[in-house]
């Protein structure tokens, strides 16, 4: 595993780690604030965190593609955060500063991790 893949992948980790507990508390301490407060709600973003778990196990197991699988897979959660999360979701939560510090840093953690992806995925080198 090249140190790219490597940093990238422990930022995916951070991110979605991050995310689930945020999730969590949505689910819990926040439940009923809006229709994407409950633990129903948690449960329906499963699929997520465990294609984030498949694929930061791909990364880990340096998996041929796994640069290339991380990539796309960051790219789609990278749009998905920005062209619905925020649109929809993050509008009907009465977000606070803590939601909106939450948000900010999830997607930045995916911007990072997709550009180091992206170096390692095209063999493109970092120079000192």
């Amino acid at each position: 595993m090249s140190v790219l893949t490597a940093h990238a992948t422990w930022i995916l980790v951070a991110a979605f780690g991050g995310s689930l507990l945020y999730e969590v508390y949505r689910a819990t301490a926040k439940a009923g604030t809006s229709r994407h407060d409950s633990r129903a709600a948690l449960a329906r973003q499963i699929p997520l965190y465990a294609g984030a778990a498949i694929v930061i196990g791909l990364l880990l197991a340096r998996f041929v593609l796994a640069s290339w699988i991380g990539l796309a897979f960051t790219a789609v959660v990278i749009g998905i955060s920005v062209l619905y999360y925020n649109p929809t979701i993050m509008r009907e939560r009465q977000p606070g500063i803590f939601d909106w510090l939450e948000d900010l840093l999830f997607t930045g953690l995916l911007f990072v991790s997709a550009a180091l992806l992206t170096y390692d995925a095209t063999g493109w080198i970092l120079q000192r």
